[in-house]
């Protein structure tokens, strides 16, 4: 099992209560993570991708 510092994060973008950031897998794949209070959320490429989209419709 991969130590936690073989992951390579990014934040993507941040406020005081939420968060959005990746993570590169030790298996290659890059994983998205939103963190709202304490709760959160994990998403694969394809899921993240169909979040986007979902979120890019509100008005």
């Amino acid at each position: 099992m991969a130590e936690e510092s073989d992951l390579v994060m990014k934040t993507i973008a941040e406020t005081d209560n939420y968060s959005v950031w990746t993570a590169d897998e030790p298996d290659g794949e890059k994983t998205y993570h939103l963190e709202l209070n304490n709760v959160t959320v994990h998403f694969f490429q394809e899921e993240w991708d169909e979040f986007v989209a979902l979120v890019k419709k509100i008005k």
